[in-house]
């Protein structure tokens, strides 16, 4: 659907984006209201247009389809991805929608915030999900593995954020930073961040028979546990 039409003229290399549409695509980013929105301005990208390759219907499940595709915005094809356009017309994925994290107005795709974790030459992997706040609606709470050589400390946890602030500006708000040895993924790599979600959450994280690692889970909801303490210790002292 998107890419660097190569065979027909090669466009210039932007990494981390999808470059354009291809040809015969009719897509466009709107706002959950189906408006447009404008340059470098996040969205959901939905196509306006059938293709050959677009999915006909969902097997057993036809009205679902229907609802889940055409219904959110009436006329278009809703793709489910978090998405801006440049001033160049590339594409910028962030996520899905659904893991769109809402810091007070401001909409940052768990993708952004893990690739700014991951500027910082300690970290490895991170892994994110929004938790609920009272005064922002939400704030991130991160998930990091460290590479090799890097210990957990408060210093070390100071210099991420300090990294995720320099890359994504004031809007990212991290609530909590937790360090972790291994996320939970299926086994094909892809991180599960409803399961981190559910582990901030205090809930059950469901089905996880698709888990790498079963072990990661408890992994993550000690280090969550742990933070807990921490804050509500702080809160404490702050409150003498």
């Amino acid at each position: 659907v998107f890419g660097n039409p190569y065979g027909i003229s090669m466009l210039p290399i932007k990494p981390g984006s999808a470059t354009i549409p291809l040809p015969g695509i009719d897509c466009a980013v709107v706002t959950p209201e189906g408006e447009p929105c404008g340059p470098g301005e996040k969205g959901i990208m939905v196509i306006r247009r059938p293709f050959p390759g677009l999915t006909p219907t969902l097997w057993g499940e036809p009205e679902r389809y229907r609802t889940d595709y055409w219904d959110r915005i009436p006329g278009a094809y809703y793709t489910g991805d978090s998405a801006h356009v440049d001033e160049d017309g590339y594409v910028w994925f962030a996520g899905r929608a659904d893991e769109i994290i809402k810091i007070a107005s401001h909409r940052l795709g768990t993708i952004e915030v893990e690739t700014a974790c991951l500027q910082h030459p300690g970290v490895a992997e991170a892994g994110v999900t929004g938790r609920p706040d009272e005064l922002r609606g939400e704030v991130i709470s991160a998930f990091v593995v460290l590479k090799q050589g890097y210990t957990p400390s408060a210093s070390l946890r100071q210099e991420v954020l300090e990294t995720i602030r320099r890359e994504l500006g004031a809007i990212a708000v991290v609530g909590d930073l937790n360090f972790v040895p291994i996320l939970p993924k299926t086994r094909s790599g892809k991180i599960m961040r409803r399961v981190l979600k559910a582990v901030t959450l205090g809930r059950d994280p469901g089905d996880i028979t698709t888990i790498e690692d079963e072990g990661s889970v408890e992994e993550a909801r000690s280090a969550w546990e742990e933070m807990r303490k921490d804050m509500e210790t702080s809160e404490k002292k702050g409150g003498r």
